[in-house]
């Protein structure tokens, strides 16, 4: 009986290298791509994506006819997150960069590349911060990446809270907290990314009880939100905010606030007039149900106000 053969490896480096020095390459190529917006040009090889990508394999399956073959056109990737796909391609490695991740992502998902996909979720968790969580949040929500967007929710819940640092007193034993005068617990709602979010990610923040932001400063936040998309959109300000402000908890704020509101809605239009009077019952009957629409429950961060106590709805 034959003796079965034996698998044997050589050194993945030196091969691992050698195709990455073919990643848009011209020499041998034999397909031509167009990417993104600036209509780079990437030269790559029909075999090579065909064999390692079922999307390719798609878009490439006919054989090019005789003459020099059109390019293949891919508006909407841009050409470093192209680039970064070819290289995980020819290599099953990559070098993912913060501020191109998310488009990584996002092509690896339209490309059905699962392991690129997990490679780079697990780089963005470990590289979220202030600046990239809200446009992380809208990817997740897009491509209903579940765990991500759960993970951003709770990154915006805990870094909306006041950090607190430590001041050592002189006296044996005791150690002081005070509120830092530097901190700015609202820091998320004033990114570019929270401005760009869709009505459906916002929607998914504005139910968090743990966000640690008055509710006051989140109608600022989704007036601005609403103010910014009805200049992209050319549409009314209240139209564009229709889909989010029902999750604003009015009836948390105090008469002289809700009636501030009253006013300033009258002059830019925001919030529906029947929401602002359900909010106006909670306070004139002083309880938290007496309203239909006009929820009452305490975020982490809402500031106590006086009429809080009738609303028979404490914090949970």
């Amino acid at each position: 009986m034959e003796t079965p053969g034996l698998v044997v490896h050589g050194e993945a480096e030196p091969f691992s290298t050698a195709l990455r020095s073919l990643v848009n390459n011209r020499l041998y190529s034999d397909v031509r791509f167009v990417v993104g917006q600036e209509q780079q040009e990437v030269f790559a090889h029909r075999c090579l994506l065909a064999c390692r990508c079922n999307f390719f394999q798609r878009l490439l399956g006919q054989e090019p006819g005789p003459g020099v073959p059109s390019p293949v056109v891919l508006s909407t990737v841009p050409a470093e997150a192209f680039l970064a796909v070819l290289e995980f391609l020819y290599t099953n490695s990559v070098k993912l960069q913060r501020h191109s991740v998310l488009e990584v992502l996002t092509a690896a998902v339209e490309y059905g590349l699962e392991e690129l996909r997990e490679l780079c979720l697990e780089f963005v968790v470990k590289m979220l911060d202030v600046e990239l969580v809200c446009e992380t949040l809208q990817v997740a929500v897009t491509f209903g990446l579940g765990p991500l967007q759960e993970h951003c929710i709770a990154f915006i819940e805990a870094h909306s809270q006041v950090q607190l640092p430590i001041f050592i007193l002189p006296i044996p034993h005791l150690i002081l907290l005070l509120p830092d005068p530097f901190s700015d617990p609202q820091e998320v709602l004033r990114t570019r990314g929270f401005l760009e979010l869709s009505a459906p990610a916002l929607l998914s923040l504005l139910r968090s009880d743990n966000l640690c932001v008055d509710e006051a400063e989140l109608v600022l936040a989704a007036r601005s939100w609403a103010r910014v998309g009805a200049a992209v959109l050319e549409r009314p300000v209240a139209e564009v905010a229709a889909p989010v402000v029902r999750e604003l908890r009015l009836a948390l704020l105090a008469p002289a606030e809700l009636s501030a509101l009253e006013e300033q809605n009258r002059r830019e239009p925001l919030i529906p007039v029947e929401q602002i009077v359900e909010a106006w019952k909670c306070h004139a009957l002083r309880r938290g149900d007496a309203a239909r629409d006009a929820p009452c429950r305490r975020r982490r961060g809402t500031v106590p106000r006086e009429h809080h106590r009738f609303l028979d709805l404490p914090f949970k």
